[in-house]
């Protein structure tokens, strides 16, 4: 049937040019059809808890009882010059009286201020003021929804206002509506350096490798319309409600499309030339090639595919929408390989390979020096090459003694903001607690306006460890069922101990209501804190989980492509390894180098999932290999020259896998550097240590059991590990396969 669907689009260059045409017809189409991407992103649903998480459930208690209270908070902090109290109170009645006029922004609903004065409400002022008076704070609430663009441009506009009226007092603007709108702009900034730089990189990377400028923009112009299809897609689905796309997501698929791209095309184009060796007919020779890769390539993105899909197991937004879409562009990606490059290479004929010409393009698929070398030392000593690597990956996963995670989102801009700068001084003025500050809602069956629970719950919620101030006056709501108590925390609010605090808060409270005579209380914890509790849990839970899960799917792929047991076992436990050796390095390099406060939560999850998604891959390229050459030659024989082929096509496109993995490093985003970090470092890993020395060793060792249960014809010829006879013949005439 393959051979078949390769006859129709490679049987004349008639079609060939057709199926050029219906991808290029298809992006542009889908492009008058789609919605902006960015105009679809959702970058607040993948930051929160699930559903079903006690803080969501307060969160939407909350709205049902206290309406109005719902509103998003712009927080502006004023810090007097030199921390003068006189420069301050200036200051914020001009501010105050700004944000409360007729030219306030449109979606700021009222102000909250220590400035009294007609229309104002004064708030509780001990509370918006420091001990010394040195610094203030106005509380603006702002209807709409941060990802709209008119609430981040009144945020701005906020921003500006406060500037213009602080006089000699330093401002700063925070709050969830000020970190919401640095986010996006951090994010969207960031694009376009990510892009440019990709295709720069890329481009170099290929022009090195190929040297011919037609046949290095080859991966390039397939990438992009790979990409455009995949984000028009992508922008459909997330309008019509199917899929979650952040902006997160965004910048990663831009980064694994050209990675993965790259590596379908280099490995199409290397087997292609591999076949000009016997047959000189282009059009039949890329018949051959892609025959011999077609299943190698599927697997490949497969597993891609299927990793991505098995995050739908997470119940962590964060995690659940992440997959779909990535896994729409690898599917995209792979269609693109099976159909549009090789009929591109066939139309640009032989100037494809200009200036080299197309002998020396296919002389140079036999595998240079250096990987004969390189399958000389692991047939000849296995055990001290798998025994050297495993030492050695052993020890960089030492630097897991000093993992630790981080919760604090606004902590990993690498570029300054308003919001984190608004942070620090409400930090250093009012206690880091003040920052976000929680709710504790207690829900009874009676009304507790009539009892002295809340006094009594208040006291309780006073003297609960790490609890730095309790707010004076509880919010009741219409009916003197739920009361709400301010809570403020002595830590930071995103810090391991304000976690861990949330779950003795709810049970100081649910004691005190129980002493105090209320019936069937339910007591719930609203706020920044506890629902980074519940993602912290979510996260705990959904890494085991995935981490089980993709395992399971990698392995199931190699059953299915090498028909053997035993071969995906040592396979994942070679994933497995570099994963371990990737996330100690990168702990050791970005929190005790770089000074990072923790991992970022999410990051280790997403590196275990690509890592041994796109790691397998060239275990996948290898070994498919040396099951095709073990038909034919035994099996040393077909080990080294798997090694010889595969060395350098697989070497470059793990060079630029992991180049472009690299460019997510110029990110300001701490997440983004550090899971491009770990994912170049791992890649480089693969490519250059599991791939051609570690993986060929086992093999080597195991013998004619290496695809157990599957048999080797030539297994009787095999010599034994040391024996130099059979490598040294290989090495002389390295065999030849279409």
């Amino acid at each position: 049937m393959y051979s078949s669907i390769l006859r129709c689009f490679l049987g004349s260059r008639k079609r060939a040019a057709a199926v050029v045409l219906f991808w290029v017809l298809l992006a542009g189409l889908l492009a008058q059809l789609a919605p902006d991407l960015k105009s679809v992103q959702d970058n607040t649903s993948a930051n929160l808890p699930p559903a079903a998480s006690d803080s969501m459930r307060a969160r939407e208690l909350a709205r049902k009882e206290f309406p109005g209270q719902d509103a998003v908070p712009a927080v502006v902090v004023v810090r007097g010059a030199d921390g003068d109290r006189d420069s301050a109170e200036r200051a914020v009645r001009r501010i105050t009286a700004a944000l409360s006029g007729p030219d306030r922004p449109g979606q700021v609903t009222g102000v909250l201020s220590p400035a009294g004065g007609p229309g104002r409400n004064p708030g509780p002022a001990a509370d918006l003021v420091s001990k010394d008076g040195g610094t203030q704070m106005i509380v603006a609430p702002m209807e709409g929804s941060p990802s709209d663009e008119s609430f981040r441009a009144d945020v701005e506009k906020i921003r500006k206002l406060a500037a213009d009226r602080a006089g000699d007092a330093e401002v700063a603007v925070t709050g969830p509506a000020g970190i919401a709108t640095d986010t996006v702009e951090v994010f969207s900034n960031g694009d376009k350096v990510l892009l440019l730089a990709t295709i720069l990189l890329v481009l170099v990377l290929l022009l090195a490798i190929y040297r011919s400028p037609l046949l290095a923009l080859v991966p390039l112009v397939a990438a992009g319309v790979a990409m455009r299809v995949a984000e028009t897609l992508g922008a459909l689905a997330a309008d019509a409600g199917w899929i979650d796309i952040s902006s997160q997501t965004a910048s990663i698929m831009t980064v694994l499309l050209f990675g993965v791209g790259t590596d379908y095309v280099l490995v199409i184009t290397a087997r292609y030339r591999e076949a000009l060796l016997d047959e000189p007919d282009r059009w039949r020779a890329m018949h051959t090639a892609m025959r011999a890769v077609g299943e190698t390539v599927l697997a490949s993105a497969s597993t891609v595919v299927l990793a991505m899909f098995a995050l739908l197991v997470a119940v962590s937004p964060s995690l659940r929408g992440f997959g779909p879409y990535l896994a729409l562009g690898v599917a995209v990606m792979a269609l693109v390989a099976f159909t549009f490059v090789p009929v591109l290479v066939l139309l640009l004929g032989r100037a494809v390979f200009w200036p080299g010409g197309v002998a020396r393009a296919a002389e140079r698929s036999r595998g240079g020096a250096v990987w004969h070398r390189v399958a000389d030392t692991v047939t000849r000593a296995p055990a001290k090459v798998a025994g050297a690597v495993v030492a050695l990956l052993l020890a960089m996963s030492a630097g897991l003694a000093g993992y630790q995670e981080s919760f604090d989102f606004v902590s990993g801009f690498r570029v300054d903001t308003g919001s984190e700068r608004g942070q620090e001084l409400v930090a250093e003025a009012f206690g880091p607690g003040e920052t976000a500050p929680a709710t504790v809602l207690v829900r009874g069956d009676g009304d507790l306006r009539t009892t002295d629970a809340p006094a009594r719950i208040a006291d309780a919620l006073s003297g609960a460890d790490g609890v730095a101030r309790v707010g004076e006056h509880p919010r009741l709501s219409g009916d003197g069922r739920t009361a709400a108590f301010t809570v403020v925390l002595d830590g930071n609010p995103y810090g391991p101990e304000a976690l861990d605090a949330v779950g003795p808060l709810q049970e100081s409270a649910a004691a005190a209501a129980a002493r105090a005579g209320v019936v069937s209380p339910e007591v719930l914890v609203d706020g920044e804190t506890a629902r980074t509790a519940d993602i912290r849990s979510a996260l705990d839970r959904d890494t085991v989980a995935v981490v089980l899960l993709v395992l399971a799917v990698v392995t199931a792929v190699l059953v299915v492509l090498l028909r053997s047991v035993l071969a995906p076992l040592y396979l994942a436990v070679t994933l497995v390894l570099s994963f371990l050796a990737t996330m100690g390095a990168t702990v050791l390099t970005t929190l005790t180098v770089l000074g990072d406060d923790g991992i970022g939560n999410r990051v280790t999850a997403y590196v275990f999932v690509f890592l041994v998604a796109l790691g397998v891959d060239y275990n996948i390229f290898i070994m498919s290999r040396f099951k095709q050459e073990v038909r034919t030659a035994p099996p040393v024989q077909a080990l080294r020259t798997a090694v010889t082929r595969t060395g350098g096509v697989v070497s470059s496109a793990g060079l630029i896998l992991a180049a472009t993995f690299a460019v997510l490093t110029t990110q300001p985003i701490r997440e983004l550097f550090q899971f491009g970090f770990a994912m170049a470092l791992g890649v480089l890993l693969d490519t250059f240590l599991i791939r051609p020395l570690l993986v060929p060793a086992v093999v080597r060792l195991l013998g004619d059991r290496a695809l157990w249960p599957a048999r080797m014809p030539h297994s009787r010829a095999q010599a034994a590990p040391g024996a130099a006879a059979p490598a040294e013949a290989a090495t002389k005439a390295p065999g030849r396969t279409a």
